[in-house]
C-alpha cells in the first residue's frame, strides 16, 4: 500500500522549465518543485534514516525533502510525477533489509584453502631461474 502524503505538508513551486515544450518553454513555468517537511510526516526512525540516504542531495539539513519535475510540457503532469517520486521515496524507506547474520568459514574451508594457497606458492617456487650444481 503506498504511502499518503497529507496535502496540508506539500509546498509546491512552478519554475521556468528546461527540455520539451518549444517556445513554450520561455513563456509558461511548467516545472514543479515539490518541498516536503520530513519531519512533520512523523515516520518510524529506521524509515527516515533511510529516507535520508535514499534522498541524498534532495534531503536539506532543515529536514525539507525537495524533488524537481521538469519531463512533462504540463503543470500538471510535472505536479503528478512530483508527487509520485517522493511517494516512490518514501515508501522505499520503509523497506527493511534483512539483518546480516555473521557466517564463519569451516575447518575443512579453512584447510582446503591454505592447502590451495601453498599449491600456488610451489607452482611459483618452479618458475625461479634453473641452476645448474
Amino acid at each position: 500500500m503506498p504511502f499518503e502524503l497529507p496535502e496540508e505538508l506539500l509546498e509546491e513551486t512552478f519554475l521556468a522549465s528546461t527540455g520539451p515544450g518549444g517556445q513554450n518553454v520561455n513563456k509558461v513555468a511548467t516545472a514543479c518543485q515539490l518541498r516536503v517537511d520530513v519531519f512533520r510526516l512523523g515516520l518510524p526512525p529506521f524509515a527516515f534514516r533511510k529516507l535520508k540516504t535514499l534522498a541524498g542531495s534532495k534531503m536539506t539539513s532543515s529536514g525539507e525533502l525537495v524533488v524537481t519535475a521538469r519531463e512533462h510540457r504540463t503543470r500538471e503532469a510535472n505536479r503528478a510525477e512530483a508527487r509520485a517520486r517522493i511517494i516512490r521515496l518514501i515508501d522505499q524507506a520503509f523497506v527493511r533489509e534483512a539483518p546480516r547474520i555473521k557466517t564463519k568459514p569451516s575447518r575443512a574451508a579453512k584447510a582446503k584453502r591454505v592447502d590451495a594457497k601453498k599449491g600456488r606458492g610451489e607452482i611459483k617456487k618452479g618458475r625461479g631461474k634453473v641452476r645448474l650444481e
